[in-house]
């Protein structure tokens, strides 16, 4: 289901796209948030149509964009995926021009951008590290953006971005990127084994349930952007139902504490991986953050990491400060405010 926030914008106002390979995020920077799910792997000839309704909505004078779908399987390459996706947004059009955010913080026509794609690939992080240097603007600090799929780690030094590295198989190699996220990462990428009955039992190789349900059933999440592995509801019930089926027990079997149970595990084992890509970081930095900075929708697992960091650092969340509508979409949310200028 789609979502959109705040007033139609004016003449000559920006709108920025951040184009994911499960979602669909837009922002003006100036209170506008949208987001709706959008299998890119599954649709990719949809894009160009779901970019331009979006943009007919609001009547902008200038298109943005930024990115991480490029690397959808249904590209054959990086190169591939972001031609694909800059002529998509070129196509949505814009009265004064389309641009698209490079990794080193600028914004390009999409023809240079398509030359340069290993630049464009993958450069939403970098806008949502400028946003949350603002709310460290001294010091040594940390972002944790958690969001569906990944958590994104970012030194930032006096309120600018300083990562260890700047694509994704540096990033990932670095522990900046974490391959774990609060509601599409399957249950069987995070364990191994789940409580049941008093023993620990194998998990069946199937997706049949992720994350998300384990957030369901501890609570924590204060929005659901992600599909359930099996289509049906989103709700504790539910959850426990797909949680029982990835040790293969009749869901009946199963019941509320039991799945409780199992979903503590998940999360716990969750925790641990982002924790330790925390300690790797700040390791290869020589230094522990003054500061977190919190981003995304995960910040429950973000919050249970740094509680296993056993540091004691001050934490700021953007969900706290931009609203949760508008923290949702923040790599949209910066980019619209670098396009203006007020970034």
């Amino acid at each position: 289901m789609a979502e959109a926030h705040g007033e139609r914008s004016a003449a000559g106002d920006v709108l920025a796209f951040d184009v994911g390979g499960a979602n669909v995020k837009a922002a003006d920077g100036v209170g506008f948030a949208h987001s709706e799910p959008f299998e890119l792997w599954r649709r990719r000839s949809g894009l160009p149509g779901v970019l331009a309704r979006i943009a007919a909505a609001r009547r902008p004078r200038r298109i943005v964009a930024t990115m991480t779908g490029e690397i959808a399987d249904c590209y054959g390459s990086r190169r591939e995926g972001v031609a694909d996706i800059v002529a998509a947004v070129a196509a949505a059009g814009g009265h004064g021009g389309t641009g698209i955010y490079l990794v080193d913080g600028t914004i390009v026509p999409p023809e240079e951008a398509a030359a340069r794609p290993l630049e464009a690939a993958a450069a939403n992080w970098h806008a949502v590290a400028r946003l949350a240097g603002g709310m460290a603007p001294a010091g040594r600090a940390l972002l944790v953006d958690v969001g569906s799929t990944t958590t994104d780690i970012v030194p930032l030094v006096d309120g600018r971005p300083a990562p260890l590295a700047r694509d994704d198989v540096g990033r990932m190699a670095a522990g900046e990127l974490v391959y774990t996220g609060a509601e599409r990462t399957p249950v069987a990428a995070i364990v191994r084994r789940l409580p049941w009955r008093g023993r620990l039992r194998p998990v069946s190789s199937e997706r049949f349930a992720d994350a998300l349900d384990a957030w369901l059933l501890l609570g924590g999440l204060d929005h659901v952007t992600a599909a359930t592995a099996d289509g049906g509801p989103a709700t504790p019930e539910g959850a426990r139902r797909r949680m029982a089926r990835m040790v293969l027990a009749d869901p009946d079997d199963v019941c509320m504490d039991e799945a409780r149970g199992m979903a503590e595990w998940c999360v716990a084992a969750q925790a641990r991986q982002v924790a330790g890509a925390l300690g790797r970081v700040a390791e290869r930095l020589g230094w522990i953050p003054d500061r977190i900075v919190l981003a995304g929708h995960g910040g429950c697992l973000a919050r249970r990491a740094l509680d296993r960091t056993g540091w004691a650092v001050e934490v700021v969340s953007l969900p706290d400060v931009l609203g949760a509508d508008v923290s949702r979409v923040a790599p949209a949310h910066a980019l619209a405010l670098v396009a203006r200028g007020l970034l």
